[in-house]
């Protein structure tokens, strides 16, 4: 069975489809099974095979963050009802009085969790450029318990230093939490390079089909674990047992498929490089994107996501390019198989003020595009088209 391979000596293809897994005890089933079940036998008070109520422990969702954990360099993965319910574990690590440091540039839902909820606790947000990792340290104080980034950033994609963070995080005793969503463990790891927490969105492309909503956290610090562990139990926002299968499916072809995205990506964003409908391109994989080398070191390739502007920067231009999209459906979310398109100020970060978008760059005319896994001759057609 492969938990008796040492799978820091497999690579990460490998990983994907065995990692932390063996075959169902019961039955030998490869796959593991969807344990729908609320509650568990016991053979006396308190003597049970393991699981006593599925809020606590579910044989399927132990499957899921047993594989997260073996992706992401890690040694326990804990799952959730949603990305946004993950995140919210990690702020119950914090106090009142605690402060936290942001990425300026990052998903609407986490602006609004931070300000709308856990302002009014006593917990002090900065949110900041981070494009240059230096220009945190004047902000850490002795109330700075962590720092938040994303990297690549929703809907920028500006790219942030993770192992410069790590290595002030550590200097200054502070939790680093890296949102790994857009890169995925299989282009970026960011335990490896020094963060405490890695946050997910399953619901994108771990799941992979748009048939999911789910977050996770991944961390490779035992008594770190133990306190997400009591916080997921004990606030009880756990991830289903049929969704952690959905998941654990998609982690399974989770390596081909960012590698089509990838190369998707790649060819779209040449594209509109060129194209004079089009302003501005923001796509990590393009030599003049800022940070593009800090990308090439801490990323193995360069992802699906990208976002540009309209070359007549407007409302109206964006959303009638949207609107004219066939093949790119306007859609919340990303990270399935099929291509969306988005309206970042209308959608996805509607919840930021405008003055607030705007400075990060979050203008009427950014259009957001999650490149999927079709043909990419039909995916660039339908961008003429739409552009023409």
């Amino acid at each position: 069975m492969f938990n008796k391979i040492n799978q820091t000596k497999v690579k990460f293809n490998t990983k994907t489809i065995h990692g932390g897994q063996s075959p169902d005890l019961a039955y030998g089933s490869v796959m593991p099974p969807i344990y729908q079940t609320s509650t568990y036998a016991q053979s006396s008070p308190g003597k049970h095979q393991g699981f006593e109520y599925s809020r606590t422990h579910n044989p399927t969702r132990h499957a899921l963050e047993q594989s997260l954990a073996s992706i992401e360099n890690g040694t326990d993965g804990i799952t959730f009802g949603s990305g946004l319910a993950a995140i919210d574990a990690v702020m119950k690590l914090l106090s009142p009085g605690d402060e936290v440091i942001a990425t300026n540039d990052l998903y609407g839902g986490s602006y609004r969790l931070f300000t709308k909820i856990y302002e009014r606790f006593g917990v002090k947000f900065h949110f900041v450029s981070m494009k240059d990792a230096r220009s945190i340290e004047p902000l850490i104080n002795a109330k700075t318990k962590l720092i938040w980034v994303e990297t690549p950033t929703n809907p920028m994609l500006n790219i942030i230093d993770i192992k410069a963070l790590a290595l002030m995080a550590k200097k200054h005793a502070i939790l680093l939490t890296v949102d790994n969503t857009f890169a995925t463990p299989y282009l970026q790891q960011p335990l490896d390079l020094g963060a405490d927490i890695v946050m997910h969105s399953a619901t994108k492309y771990l799941g992979g089909h748009s048939d999911v909503v789910m977050g996770a956290l991944v961390v490779k610090d035992k008594e770190l674990a133990q306190q997400l562990y009591f916080i997921q139990n004990a606030s009880g926002a756990v991830a289903g047992p049929q969704d952690c299968f959905f998941v654990l499916r998609g982690i399974k072809t989770l390596h081909v498929r960012v590698q089509r995205h990838c190369e998707n990506a790649r060819a779209v964003a040449q594209f509109l490089s060129a194209h004079p409908k089009v302003g501005r391109v923001f796509y990590p994989g393009l030599p003049n994107h800022t940070n593009h080398d800090i990308a090439k070191q801490q990323m193995s390739d360069f992802g699906g996501m990208m976002s540009f502007t309209t070359a007549a920067g407007t409302l109206e231009s964006a959303v009638k390019v949207v609107e004219q999209l066939k093949l790119f459906t306007l859609a919340e979310s990303l990270g399935g198989v099929e291509s969306l398109s988005g309206h970042p100020a209308s959608m996805t970060h509607a919840s930021i003020p405008r003055e607030e978008r705007e400075k990060s760059g979050v203008t009427d005319s950014l259009i957001r595009l999650s490149v999927g896994i079709e043909d990419v001759k039909d995916l660039l057609a339908d961008l003429e088209q739409a552009l023409s």
